[in-house]
């Protein structure tokens, strides 16, 4: 959703989210077709399949010449795209500049913000959590925080799943002038949640789908309740140290390490595009706040789409990886939505967008292939976000028969 709209726009579901800000648009139920399950305790499927196809030098100039072509459609300052299929060449690219005012390239060494990605952290936490035994996923969440509407029938899962039915904050006007007229404001998760009550619920829980960050606010104050951890220390020592991810960090101010690209966006008060590196991400927290890298996230792909970790271990268990990837349809033609991620025409994972800043991690596990996409605009093309141009660009490449494709959803991702 544009800011015309004093609305943040949505990164996608996921991908799409991935913060953007952080959600998508309420839409009515789709009938549905079974949900589609990927076990994470099947047998590892061959990356020999035709699935994908053969990265050779003529499909990498291919894939040169069709990201290029989106980021002068649709005006992208710079983009950095990560490829990798077990017994493939690797493909690691970026393109065009890290900073319009300098001339600096983009790298793929660069600090990236990766918005409604957060979400996959915070939703892993949960599941560890459940797997532990200290939370039920069927739980209601007023068991957890007070003063939910409805807080005694939403269930921690329909809160993970999307169906909770409370209205999500990033689309509250009054949170949009707040954040636009002091984008360094620092905002407290009591606060977001107050900009979402103050709104009457829109559905029944669990009777559709609507893409709400509110919902992930609520899920890491159960993760800090239940862990007795702040939830940067939580992602930390139980997500991000196990898995070797050294370079994705949860923020707690405007901080942004080094080197990192600087942002552009038109999600503005007055609709100019601005920068936006030094702005404040708290108002995503436990929905939207994360930073990292290509390789890092590189290394989530595969993780969080089987659970486990790069050396073998589990992050979660089998069966709570199996309910993860329960992907019930949802308004989004080919997109269904489990557990906190995206399955997209059979790629899985999510994507991200807040002012300034757009990504895309995604995985197929036919081939065991990872995709990991980062943009330094948001600013949107024909109403398509740049992150989904780039993911369609290079799915229709290496994956016809499975071309990512995820509209535009409104608010903060």
């Amino acid at each position: 959703m544009s800011h015309r709209s004093a609305h943040l726009r949505r990164g996608t579901l996921v991908a799409v989210t991935a913060a953007t800000l952080l959600a998508p648009t309420a839409v009515g139920a789709v009938p549905a077709p079974a949900p589609a399950v990927f076990t994470a305790g099947s047998p590892t499927p061959s990356p020999s399949g035709p699935d994908v196809r053969a990265l050779t030098p003529a499909v990498a100039r291919q894939l040169d010449t069709s990201v290029e072509r989106v980021m002068r459609e649709a005006n992208v300052p710079g983009v950095t795209v990560g490829i990798w299929t077990p017994g493939q060449p690797d493909y690691v690219r970026s393109f065009g500049v890290a900073d319009k005012a300098s001339g600096r390239k983009m790298t793929p060494d660069l600090f990236m913000r990766i918005g409604s990605e957060t979400k996959t952290f915070t939703v892993t936490a949960l599941l560890q959590l459940a797997d532990q035994g200290k939370v039920g996923l069927d739980d209601p969440i007023g068991r957890y925080v007070d003063g939910v509407p409805n807080g005694d029938r939403i269930t921690l899962r329909q809160l993970a799943g999307m169906r909770s039915g409370l209205f999500n904050y990033t689309e509250d006007d009054d949170f949009f002038k707040a954040l636009t007229s002091d984008p360094q404001r620092p905002f407290t998760p009591q606060q977001l949640l107050d900009y979402a009550f103050r709104h009457p619920v829109l559905f029944e829980p669990g009777q559709k789908f609507f893409y709400s960050n509110t919902n992930l606010i609520l899920l890491g104050l159960v993760v800090e309740k239940e862990s007795g951890q702040r939830l940067g220390d939580y992602f930390a020592q139980h997500i991000l140290g196990p898995a070797g991810m050294k370079d994705t960090v949860f923020p707690t101010g405007s901080e942004f390490p080094a080197p990192h690209a600087q942002g552009y966006t038109d999600q503005t008060a007055d609709g100019k595009v601005a920068e936006t590196a030094g702005w404040n991400p708290s108002w995503g927290w436990a929905a939207g706040a994360m930073i990292s890298t290509l390789d890092d996230l590189h290394t989530w792909a595969p993780t969080v789409a089987t659970g486990q970790l790069p050396d073998g271990r589990r992050m979660i268990s089998p069966a709570m990886q199996e309910q993860r990837l329960v992907t019930p349809a949802t308004p989004i033609p080919g997109a269904g939505y489990g557990l906190g991620i995206f399955d997209v025409q059979g790629w899985i994972g999510h994507n991200g967008s807040l002012p300034g800043y757009e990504s895309l991690t995604i995985y197929l596990p036919s081939t065991r292939t990872s995709v990991v996409v980062l943009l330094n605009t948001d600013i949107g093309h024909d109403d398509e976000e740049p992150s989904t141009l780039v993911g369609q660009a290079i799915t229709q490449i290496i994956s016809p028969q499975h071309v990512f494709d995820l509209p535009a959803q409104p608010s903060a991702r």
